[in-house]
């Protein structure tokens, strides 16, 4: 069934100092992120143009959907698999490039390492992570290369 899912985000810019954008250092790139009944999210732009360090970026974000997307999508596909799976964490890095006066992701690199149970199949942990790939929202949304590589751990018993 092809039925369409709705996410609905309100984003308030909370920078104006009094002036407004009356000059490109007179106002913060602060803001709230809402998403009905969750808990409100800081966010800024990155420190390079002229945000807060301390908040999340719209660059953090993307990286961590693509991180997280991934993640979910295999868990299901290793459960599917037969493998389990005791332990996930992934170091995600995305690079970006600045184009003018915008720019673009070239490329998010997911590195993961899972840890799966010794009675697990090691080549069936690896193999869910390219039906991981496929089967992931985000990643199949984005217009660059979305890599994966994967360390997988097999649990002493």
């Amino acid at each position: 069934m092809n039925r369409p899912h709705r996410y609905r985000v309100d984003v308030v810019w909370t920078g104006n100092r009094g002036t407004g954008t009356d000059g490109y250092r007179n106002y913060s790139r602060n803001h709230v992120i809402r998403v009905p009944g969750k808990p409100e999210l800081a966010g800024s732009a990155d420190p390079t143009f002229r945000g807060d360090a301390t908040k999340y970026n719209p660059e953090d974000m993307l990286v961590a959907a693509l991180s997280t997307c991934h993640m979910l999508s295999y868990l299901h596909m290793a459960t599917v698999a037969g493998v389990v799976v005791t332990d996930y964490c992934d170091s995600a890095e995305g690079t970006m490039v600045t184009e003018g006066d915008g720019g673009r992701f070239t490329e998010v690199v997911l590195r993961p390492v899972v840890t799966i149970t010794a009675a697990s199949d090691p080549a069936k942990a690896e193999a869910a992570h390219e039906a991981a790939h496929h089967a992931c929202f985000i990643a199949n949304s984005v217009n660059f290369p979305v890599r994966c590589e994967p360390r997988t751990v097999v649990a002493s018993d």
